[in-house]
Order: structure tokens, then C-alpha cells, then sequence
């Protein structure tokens, strides 16, 4: 079985070291990536194309100019350049922006019910001679037929591939089974089907071993984990299991591991671990990519970081509704105060 691998520990992992990751990072792993045979990087803000703001945090470096370092290694070594695009973040003069620089990928995010609003970006996408990627957010907040629904949406659009994709790491192996089963009945046979996981139960490489059994054939990790919340599937760990398993990615196994641990691993001040922030994201179903903000809100208003985000899932807060997260801990502080 073949199985193709995005790594994003370019993109997701952004999240991990705070939108900072200079040219030299992006240098250093995009050329260790490639050369274990990574098919597939993805290079965005942590919050896709034009994510840099106040509301998500400014990057370090303009993507643009992280997208140009990378991609001409990438071509030399004959790997794809991904960019994501989150409708209302990124528009469309950003794809062109990317595809002019050389990327050849667009995957195109919305929530899971969402997913008509990414119409004319994955239209346009297609225009610009980008494979194009439907990326169904908080799969978990949906039940499979209504995401499958959604996927024929991306689908009909001109999306080549559509991703179920675990934003709040919340889905177990049998939650994972319906969806991936859904989506493989509804779309057609030619359309393929990704898999995206977050790790904040623990799950990330089980739920991805899981997808890829019921029809994925695209799937995404990141190496030593990096990523929004407890981080993604560890992509060093997740090809050493395809390998045991006989599965193909084309990605050494030990070349891979060496990129995670001498060229990843050193870059952030700290790694993705399932601390209690991460597993009530999990638990509770909370998109991953609220941690950092709600440890901001917390420390400006002296509120529990925990509260804010069990707030926020008794909510259903989504991705897009980031202001929610301070309205949160001002009305949380207010209660303590009252309280006093």
C-alpha cells in the first residue's frame, strides 16, 4: 500500500514556536525533510496564508520569503511545496503570490460545516494549476454523514483530495473509521481522501494508522510532533510504523529520524506534550490552535487557562472566533471578582 505523507512541521508546528521560524529553520528542515523523501512540505503561518496579525500573531519572517527559500529546494530534490489557505485569513491574491513563488499545493480549510465558503479558493486554486485540497476543520463536531456532505462540497468545487481533519484531536480510532468509511461512499472513487491528526489524547499516529485502513491514501504529520496543541502525528514515528507494517512512503526511516532529532528538535524552546491544556482540547473538543491564546488571556487576566477552554468548548467556539477566547476570560475574571 502506498501511503503520501505532508509534512507540517513547517506550517502546524508554527504553532509550537510562536509563528517565529526564521529563513535558517526553514532551510535547515525543508532540506533535511527532502532529503529522507519527504514528498510533500507544507509552509504557511501556523493560521495559513496571511495569518500574520494581531488577532493570530505576526510571523517572524514573511511566509513569502520562507516560501522562497524553501522552494527551490524542494524542486531540486523533486518534492511539492504546500501552502494552506483559511478563507477570510488568506485571499486569493495570496495563492497566486505562492504559486508564482513555486508552490504546487493548496489545501483550502474551512469548518466542517463550512465548507462553501471555500468554493471559489479551491476554483481558483485549480485555475492556478495547484493540486487542490478541501481541509473539512473539527471533524469531530459533525457526525459522518453530514461531514461527508460537506466533502462533496469541496468536492464538486474541484478538489482533487478532501481531508477529514482532527483539528481538536478529539476523534477516537472507531470515530476516525466512520468518517474516513463516509467519506470514501459519498466521494468519487478518483477523489482521494486525507487524514489530518492532532495528538492531544494521545492518538495521532493510532487515529492515522486507523484512516489510512479505511481508504486514506493522504495523510499529514510533522516531526518530534510540532503542532497546535500536544502537536500532530509524529511523522519520524508514524513512517517507522508504516515501514513495520509494509506500507510504502518512500521515506527513510533512520534519515527521517535524524531530521527530527538533530535538525527539528533544537529549534523551540519547548516541545508539544499532552500537558492538562492539551488533553482538555482533546477531551472537551477544542481546536488545538486556541492553546496559545488562552495561555495569553490567562496570564493577562489572571484566570485559569483550563476554565477558558472548557468555557470555550461548552461554547462550541470554532476556529474564525478567536476574539471569543479574551471575551472569555474577561467574563471569567469578572466572576472571580464578583465572587471575592
Amino acid at each position: 500500500m502506498k501511503v503520501r505523507l505532508t509534512d507540517v512541521t513547517l506550517r502546524d508546528g508554527s504553532h509550537t514556536v510562536r509563528h517565529r521560524f526564521t529563513v535558517d529553520d526553514v532551510v535547515a528542515v525543508t532540506t533535511a525533510l527532502a532529503d529522507a523523501g519527504v514528498p510533500v512540505v507544507e509552509i504557511s503561518h501556523g493560521d495559513g496564508l496571511g495569518g500574520s496579525s494581531l488577532t493570530y500573531g505576526f510571523s517572524l519572517v514573511d511566509e513569502r520569503e520562507l516560501l522562497e527559500a524553501a522552494a527551490p529546494i524542494l524542486r531540486e530534490r523533486g518534492s511539492k511545496l504546500a501552502v494552506l489557505l483559511i478563507p477570510g485569513i488568506g485571499v486569493a491574491t495570496d495563492l497566486e503570490a505562492a504559486a508564482a513563488i513555486g508552490a504546487t499545493v493548496a489545501r483550502v480549510a474551512t469548518h466542517c460545516t463550512e465548507a462553501d465558503i471555500a468554493e471559489q479558493h479551491i476554483a481558483r486554486a485549480r485555475a492556478l494549476g495547484f493540486e487542490a485540497v478541501g481541509f473539512l476543520m473539527m471533524a469531530h463536531m459533525v457526525g459522518p454523514k453530514e461531514l461527508a456532505e460537506q466533502a462533496k462540497i469541496h468536492e464538486a468545487a474541484g478538489a482533487q483530495v478532501v481531508y477529514c481533519t482532527d483539528s481538536a484531536g478529539a476523534l477516537m480510532p472507531s470515530t476516525v473509521a466512520e468518517r474516513i468509511s463516509a467519506l470514501r461512499e459519498a466521494l468519487h472513487p478518483d477523489t482521494i481522501i486525507g487524514f489530518h491528526a492532532h495528538n492531544n489524547l494521545g492518538l495521532g499516529v493510532a487515529n492515522t494508522i486507523k484512516a489510512i485502513e479505511e481508504g486514506a491514501r493522504h495523510v499529514d504529520a510533522s516531526t518530534r510532533g510540532l503542532g497546535a496543541g500536544a502537536g500532530n502525528c509524529a511523522t519520524e514515528v508514524f513512517v517507522a510504523v508504516c515501514d513495520k507494517l509494509g506500507w510504502e512512503t518512500g521515506i527513510d526511516v533512520m534519515a527521517i529520524a535524524n531530521a527530527a532529532e538533530d535538525v527539528v528538535a533544537p529549534i523551540p524552546d519547548r516541545l508539544p506534550s499532552i500537558d492538562r491544556s492539551s488533553l482538555i482540547l482533546g477531551w472537551a473538543g477544542v481546536y488545538s490552535s486556541f492553546l496559545l491564546h488562552a495561555q495569553r488571556a490567562s496570564a493577562r487576566y489572571g484566570v485559569s487557562e483550563a476554565d477558558i477552554l472548557l468555557e470555550l468548548a461548552r461554547r462550541r467556539v470554532v476556529g474564525g472566533q478567536e476574539d471569543m477566547i479574551l471575551d472569555v476570560a474577561i467574563e471569567l475574571a469578572a466572576r472571580q471578582g464578583a465572587g471575592a
